[in-house]
């Protein structure tokens, strides 16, 4: 990474799970730098979704770095995730037929319930299936998979945690980590980030600002996709040993509702 600089050029980790991202910093300017990114991190740029992408060199290896405006900002407090800006910039990237066309174009297809369940119960180790809230949660995506019909696909982000959310000093909002983005139904993105920061009695004002009436149908898939999303979790959270909070969302998943009635 050092050589695309010259020496008054300072490159440090940025650190993440993966090891693949740096900050390249020389006097006052400063670049996200990042190795073998996606190719639709060109178009989330172009979006306005993303902080711009300055340019993108393909190296003598086969590997490509990205490097993007480095912005001051913060990330979004919990708090923050009740605000218009956050429903607004959630809506336009549910609408955005540029992000949708990319990732089919990538070879991205519609993430269907049917194969999201068939994630969920093979990934399961026996030792978390026995668990009660565990087989109560499966019951559940097993009785409700017929009512989880979706005649609309969207780019969904399937991370909106308040720490992706950057706000600028210019006060320009971004989602960032897009590594897992799928086409699939808004309500995974929504399911997620309701349950996660809004209290119930506010979703239907949230929503009105995203531009959405909350109906029983969005209710039960937003719940449906959180359960499921909740049960992966567990599992890589085991596999990473991180039992801590491994036993956070299985507690978690007590908390959404015993018997998970809507």
């Amino acid at each position: 990474m050092k050589h695309l600089f010259g020496q008054e050029w300072d490159i440090i980790p940025a650190g993440g799970a993966t090891g693949e991202a740096f900050f390249a910093t020389n006097d006052n300017e400063k670049l996200f730098l990042k190795r073998n990114s996606s190719p639709f991190l060109a178009v989330l740029s172009a979006e306005g979704i993303v902080p711009k992408l300055i340019w993108t060199k393909r190296m003598e290896n086969g590997d490509v770095i990205t490097a993007q405006q480095c912005v001051n900002g913060r990330e979004f407090k919990p708090k923050d995730m009740a605000e218009e800006r956050a429903a607004t910039l959630l809506k336009k990237i549910h609408e955005s037929l540029p992000l949708l066309k990319m990732l089919k174009r990538m070879g991205k297809a519609p993430t269907f319930p049917a194969h999201m369940l068939e994630d969920v119960n093979s990934s399961l180790d026996d030792e978390l299936k026995s668990k009660i809230v565990v087989q109560s949660s499966l019951d559940f995506l097993e009785k409700e998979i017929g009512n989880i019909t979706c005649d609309e696909w969207a780019v969904c982000h399937g991370d909106v945690n308040h720490n992706n959310w950057l706000l600028t000093d210019t006060d320009d909002l971004y989602l960032i980590d897009w590594d897992g983005a799928t086409i699939a139904d808004p309500a995974l993105d929504l399911g997620l980030l309701l349950y996660w920061y809004i209290p119930r009695n506010e979703w239907a004002r949230w929503l009105a600002m995203y531009g959405r009436e909350l109906s029983e149908n969005l209710e039960i898939r937003m719940k449906w996709y959180v359960i499921a999303h909740t049960l992966t979790s567990i599992q890589w959270h085991k596999d990473k040993e991180r039992f801590e909070e491994m036993q956070h969302w299985l507690d978690y998943l007590t908390k959404i509702e015993i018997n998970f009635s809507v």
